[in-house]
């Protein structure tokens, strides 16, 4: 069975950083593109960066230069790194397959940036 636990999230003033953890189990690390994905208030969720299996990595416009997304395959965990955050970025944040499927959604982890 597929598990996917994130954390590391908080409340952050803006120009602060985070690190937020994913720890999959389950199968689905080892052999998938791995995302983190984003839900701000009122917003649609959003896939914020993406990384495959060999380290290739893509991200969103607006967090290009401030967040990095990377892996540890042994240790089947993704990260993102979090700089220079801004009031906009707050959602919840959630890791998933790329591309996700909808039933390993889990409940993600806070981040609220204050300005």
């Amino acid at each position: 069975q597929v598990q996917l636990v994130e954390s590391g999230g908080g409340l952050v003033q803006a120009g602060g950083s985070l690190r937020l953890s994913c720890a999959a189990s389950g199968g689905i690390f080892s052999m998938n593109t791995m995302g983190w994905y984003r839900q701000g208030p009122g917003k649609q969720r959003e896939l914020v960066a993406a990384i495959a299996l060999g380290g290739t990595t893509n991200y969103v416009d607006s967090v290009k230069g401030r967040f990095t997304i990377s892996r540890d395959n042994a240790k089947n965990t993704v990260y993102l790194q979090m700089n220079s955050l801004k009031p906009e970025d707050t959602a919840v944040y959630y890791c998933n397959k790329v591309p996700y499927v909808e039933k390993y959604w889990r409940q993600g982890t806070q981040v609220t940036v204050s300005s």
